[in-house]
């Protein structure tokens, strides 16, 4: 069981926190720990603790020397028990260390920053698995044509390369915003009771620098007790992905409804832990429905959505809880600890499920075939009409085409025997200099495509100069 399951629970863990992107109660608990221990090491390294205090805290602040429970925040925040707790764990000489120069607020911010850190490099590398599973969709179906949709609506061919390109600029695209937010924003924090380090005196700044290179965190100008854009920008960062990510898995949902049937996710791993479910009948099949034998369910698209669509709440509370008052917030600055902790591991989630859904994702062409025919060349009414606008006029040939597809949708008719076939319009094209060949060659598909293997190329290039795509695509 993952620490994210065990902070969960079993029962919903599965799918809210599935991947390595940790930011439960223990997560919590190492990165605070890990705070006290760098911030020990500084205060030695800056001549105000004894030799040997920084590794005498260090060795003693680990997770399995504390229970969680111990910690509840009877003042408000578990840093002050966590503290006391620790200086009980180190020789006398080593006590002085523990914590000296900080605020609570010092270690929950920078524990926040350490742990978006470690769970940033786990959503990243997931959303640079899914990426190269999306560059590869789009290499291997870059003619594979099928019906493009706008407002849930048929409207003209396009490619499947092209769908999977567009996933994958926006993967790409998501995980460079992560990666300056990892970089350049999850700074140390360091400002003592009110923003001053007074209590350190002139060293003030030294330790801040010193702890800010134990941690691998940047060094912030000043303390921002009171100024959470980082958080914000962090929110935003993970909301970016999560909106990505639910963008792919809704066109999933939708692309593989038994009615459309044009894409279908792998079989993925077993639904049941090893040994199936009590009281027979074996194990459950991946994607199986409790009630409809025959239905096969796209589980890891609707994974990825229930955990996108509760992330827009959160990042509304980060956004909310950035007005804090004076140099310390009386309730905005706790609003965001577990929101952010969930913004982290819903994204996490989400990001894990995505990469399998992509890289077992199959891809009916066959079915995009047939549901391009089945519209019987509506599709092709846009290039039809800018064969006629030239002879007579955009307005005309607007209403020539449209008044056809109208009769064809109502008789059943494809687009071409109703525009051949009626006197009125067959007459109108003859008169124009139009042909049937001409009309033919507008209904072709294949003829319709304009720059989508342009974009697609072009997406997949770019891909290939990032530094998670240069071993290429296909």
């Amino acid at each position: 069981m993952s620490e994210q399951d065990a902070s969960r629970g079993m029962m919903f863990g599965g799918v809210f926190g599935r991947g390595g992107a940790e930011a439960g109660d223990q997560a919590w608990l190492r990165a605070m720990l890990d705070v006290e221990a760098a911030l020990a090491r500084a205060l030695e390294r800056a001549g105000l603790a004894p030799a040997g205090a920084g590794a005498a805290v260090t060795k003693a602040a680990v997770p399995e020397n504390f229970e969680v429970a111990a910690l509840a925040a009877h003042t408000g925040n578990p840093v002050p028990a966590l503290s006391r707790a620790l200086m009980k764990q180190v020789p006398r000489t080593a006590a002085g260390a523990v914590h000296r120069g900080a605020t609570s607020q010092d270690i929950v911010d920078t524990a926040v920053m350490l742990m978006a850190a470690r769970a940033l490099e786990v959503i990243m590398a997931d959303i640079a698995a899914a990426a190269r599973a999306a560059a590869g969709l789009a290499v291997q179906h870059r003619a594979t044509i099928m019906i493009g949709r706008t407002l849930l609506q048929q409207a003209v061919p396009v490619t499947f390369g092209l769908v999977a390109a567009g996933w994958l600029a926006a993967l790409d695209d998501a995980r460079a915003g992560l990666a300056r937010v990892r970089a350049d924003r999850l700074a140390v924090q360091f400002g003592g009771a009110a923003g001053t380090l007074a209590s350190l005196g002139d060293a003030g700044p030294r330790v801040a620098a010193l702890l800010a290179e134990e941690l691998g965190l940047p060094l912030p100008v000043l303390p921002w007790h009171t100024g959470r854009l980082r958080m914000v920008e962090l929110a935003g960062a993970l909301a970016g992905a999560a909106a990505v990510l639910g963008k792919i898995a809704r066109d999933v949902t939708l692309l593989s409804q038994s009615e459309v049937g044009e894409v279908h996710e792998g079989p993925g791993g077993p639904a049941d832990p090893p040994g199936g479910g009590r009281g027979g009948g074996g194990p459950l099949r991946r994607g199986g429905s409790s009630a409809v034998p025959q239905k096969q369910n796209p589980v890891a698209a609707v994974a990825v959505l229930g955990c996108t669509k509760r992330i827009p709440g959160l990042l509304a509370t980060v956004a909310a809880a950035a007005e804090q008052e004076y140099q310390r917030a009386a309730g905005a600055w706790h609003a965001e600890w577990e929101t952010l902790a969930d913004l982290l591991s819903l994204t996490g989630s989400a990001a894990s499920w995505a990469a399998e859904l992509l890289g077992g994702l199959t891809v009916d062409a066959a079915r995009m075939s047939t549901n391009l025919a089945a519209a019987k060349g509506l599709p092709l009414a846009e290039h039809v009409t800018s064969l006629l606008a030239d002879t007579l006029g955009p307005a005309a040939a607007h209403d020539l085409v449209a008044e056809a597809g109208a009769r064809a949708v109502s008789a059943g008719l494809p687009l071409r025997d109703v525009l051949l076939g009626l006197p009125q319009s067959a007459e109108r094209l003859e008169a124009a200099g139009i042909t049937a060949e001409q009309i033919e060659s507008a209904l072709d598909p294949a003829g319709y495509l304009g720059s989508a293997a342009v974009f697609v190329d072009a997406a997949v290039a770019a891909h290939q100069q990032t530094p998670e795509g240069g071993d290429g695509a296909g």
